[in-house]
């Protein structure tokens, strides 16, 4: 009897361990927004998570018009340089950035109704880009889908309508494929209802799927690259630091500009847009202006190259000054001007608004000490000498003009009108103008 339930239970166990090894573990990366800098990070971090968990393989879900080019470029190529296996799901589209980042991926699944391509590049405004810019995303669409057994024709004509494809489209139109024509081309490998199905479709079995979402800090740092939001950031960094400066001590003004200051700069270290070059500059820019104002007298060319050197780290700090393999958008440009432009615009108005009403507010009054402590009230910061206008003495030493004479017995430090006058002569206070006692000869 023993012996049939020791049987009965290594049975069991033999099915269940069966069971857990049959049972692949995937990882799963959502795309289904704009292609952003951003997405660069989480991306890498799911691939390093999977490799680390040693996962069978990372499923990519992609539904997106497309984005930044810089960003897909970067998204390119860590799904290149993955160690593991990857799958790109395209959910509904993968336009423009969206296919490059699809065709970077190991296997490719098409849900029923999907579509891919249309690939040329364009500005913020849709507006196509100049040849440089298509040739540079021809060269990436093509290269890219030739090291994953595509058809790099098809992958050209998706940025380029003058590439002709027979049967497909003739040299007016950019390629386009739907979920049918993607599997027919051999651009992508099936069609899969769902991203299970499509993963089931590739030979893993019983998959388990771990989704591998964006944490606090990338969230953060997405929300911190938000064009206005960088914009805001700068004005009242910069504002904290102007306010700091003129104000005596250190307090909230001048923490509150470093922080902001701070994020500005560390959310775009984090993605590429600035390096420690720029961080630098900004400082070296800050300790020549303060060394202007509080070491060097008046302002000159200390002080001047100082704005000039904060201006450029925060103007680079913007976009990717190197672009990307080659690739440069004006139109990112473009926006770094704005938003540089504004927020120094916001910051004079801030600071004009700040001069002109804040000394009014009730608060700043609470701060400031605007009474005035008069001599008729008793309140004096010097001895005051008016008593002795009128008064006659003898002069102890040579006034030429200052020098001591004695007044009713007690001596004082005189100056005359620009006469000489010797030692020993008789004078005569004409008048008195704070500290200082004027004198005359008398006859």
């Amino acid at each position: 009897m023993n012996q049939k339930i020791l049987l009965f239970l290594f049975t069991l166990l033999l099915l269940f361990s069966s069971n857990l090894q049959a049972q692949t573990v995937i990882y799963r990366v959502i795309l289904d927004d704009e292609i952003s800098l951003p997405m660069v990070p989480y991306l890498k971090r799911a691939i390093e998570t999977a490799e680390k968990e040693r996962a069978s393989a990372l499923l990519v879900e992609i539904n997106t018009f497309g984005g930044r080019v810089d960003a897909a470029t970067q998204l390119k190529d860590a799904l290149l340089d993955s160690k593991i296996p990857t799958i790109a799901y395209v959910n509904k589209r993968a336009v423009s950035a969206g296919a490059l980042i699809t065709l970077s991926c190991k296997k490719i699944a098409m849900a029923p109704g999907s579509s891919i391509g249309a690939a040329t590049v364009v500005d913020q405004e849709g507006k196509k880009q100049p040849e440089k810019y298509q040739s540079y995303m021809r060269a990436e669409m093509r290269s890219t889908a030739q090291k994953n057994g595509r058809d790099p024709k098809i992958a050209e004509a998706m940025v380029d309508e003058r590439v002709s494809i027979p049967g497909l489209v003739d040299s007016t139109q950019l390629v386009s494929l739907d979920d049918a024509e993607a599997v027919q081309y051999k651009i992508a490998d099936t069609v899969a209802v769902s991203a299970i199905a499509a993963v089931e479709a590739f030979g893993y079995k019983n998959p388990k799927i771990v989704d591998v979402k964006s944490n606090f800090a990338e969230e953060f740092v997405k929300f911190l690259n938000n064009p206005l939001v960088s914009t805001l950031l700068i004005m009242l960094g910069l504002a904290g630091i102007y306010t700091e400066i003129k104000t005596p001590g250190f307090g909230l003004p001048g923490i509150l500009g470093i922080l902001f200051l701070a994020m500005f700069f560390g959310s775009s270290l984090i993605l590429d847009l600035a390096s420690w070059f720029e961080i630098i500059l900004f400082l070296v820019g800050l300790l020549l202006i303060l060394a202007e104002i509080f070491i060097i007298p008046g302002f000159g060319i200390a002080g001047v190259l100082g704005i000039i050197l904060m201006v450029a780290s925060l103007f680079f700090s913007l976009f990717n000054t190197e672009g990307s393999k080659g690739y440069f958008d004006t139109s990112l440009l473009e926006m770094a001007i704005i938003q540089l432009g504004s927020a120094l615009a916001g910051f004079f108005i801030l600071g004009f608004l700040a001069y002109k009403f804040l000394p009014n507010t009730r608060t700043f009054k609470a701060f400031v000490l605007d009474s005035e402590s008069k001599a008729t009230e008793g309140f004096t910061s010097a001895p005051d000498y008016s008593f002795l206008v009128g008064s006659e003495g003898t002069s102890m030493t040579i006034l030429r003009p200052a020098g001591t004479v004695l007044i009713n017995n007690q001596r004082y430090d005189v100056v005359t009108q620009g006469d000489f006058i010797e030692k020993d002569q008789k004078v005569k206070v004409i008048k008195v103008e704070g500290m200082r006692i004027v004198v005359e000869k008398t006859s």
